[in-house]
């Protein structure tokens, strides 16, 4: 169960961060706990740090893994700051791994991934009711090409092209009925082809995009002084959103509540991607609060 999922750019968190002991940790996205066990292993501060996750495995999981007084909250990230800043609670040290955990699309039942037939879901918290069948089967053709172009960044004549024949071929029931005709009417690139609008269906399922807007304006709120804030993404709509946020904050000079750490995205390193191959489109921004 340790190799359950190998969480990214982990030295560079450490080394970012820079967790001391006795320090408060905030997770909003803790996963399988990876990062959230390195860093606890120095602070030693379970009972003042909180652990978050929408996904009921990963709870499961992180209620097995860490001590009982530790906090665990299931919840969506967006929901469960706004409980923690209801409550008053801050923290040391916040992070944020906006990327989908190797299980959630390595277990087939979850519906996440073209290379596993499963049922069309992709949902990460599975009480919500809107599930990737819903969109696939249920948009029109207009709507599932707006959001092939917006979240998947595929151009628009593909788009309109893959909508209208999904339109035409439906219902779909798995993700391989999908992912094979997405393939029957693209010409072949290195990537699957399906890789852009699998993309697009799952953010617009979890709305993940629309939950990091919401939720980077009230991250400072969250850190005491010299609080330290790491935020991982994996594609260029979420970094998008996290650099323009950074870039705003430190347009602000001296009434800037975060100071940007990071001038340029960390990325991993080769030795990393040899072992985990996930990590290559991983970028990691940290700023500190003032």
């Amino acid at each position: 169960m340790e190799k359950l999922h190998i969480p990214v750019l982990t030295s560079e968190v450490l080394a970012s961060l820079a967790p001391h002991p006795g320090e408060k940790y905030l997770d909003l996205t803790a996963g399988y706990g990876g990062h959230a066990e390195k860093i606890l292993d120095v602070t030693q501060q379970y009972k003042n740090s909180y652990l978050v996750d929408r996904d009921e495995f990963a709870i499961e999981y992180l209620k097995n893994k860490f001590p009982p007084e530790t906090n665990i909250i299931h919840q969506d990230f967006y929901n469960a700051m706004l409980q923690l800043l209801e409550s008053g609670k801050t923290f040391d040290i916040i992070l944020a791994d906006f990327g989908v955990s190797s299980p959630q699309l390595d277990m087939e039942n979850r519906g996440f991934s073209f290379k596993n037939d499963g049922p069309l879901d992709m949902r990460m918290d599975r009480s919500q009711e809107k599930t990737a069948s819903d969109v696939v089967n249920k948009y029109s053709e207009r709507e599932l090409s707006e959001i092939f172009v917006k979240y998947g960044e595929e151009k628009s004549g593909r788009a309109k092209m893959l909508a209208k024949e999904i339109v035409h071929h439906r219902p779909f029931k798995t993700t391989k009925e999908l992912a094979d005709l997405i393939l029957k009417k693209s010409k072949y690139s290195k990537t699957h082809p399906a890789t852009k609008i699998f993309q697009a269906i799952r953010i617009e399922v979890n709305r993940e995009l629309e939950q990091i807007e919401k939720t980077l304006p009230l991250l400072p709120k969250l850190l005491n002084k010299n609080g330290r804030l790491g935020i991982i993404t994996f594609h260029s709509l979420e970094d998008r959103l996290v650099k323009n946020f950074f870039k705003e904050e430190s347009a602000h000079g001296e009434e800037s509540e975060l100071e940007i750490i990071t001038k340029k995205p960390i990325t991993a390193e080769t030795k990393e991607l040899v072992i985990n191959p996930r990590a290559r489109s991983a970028k990691l921004r940290v700023a500190k609060r003032n």
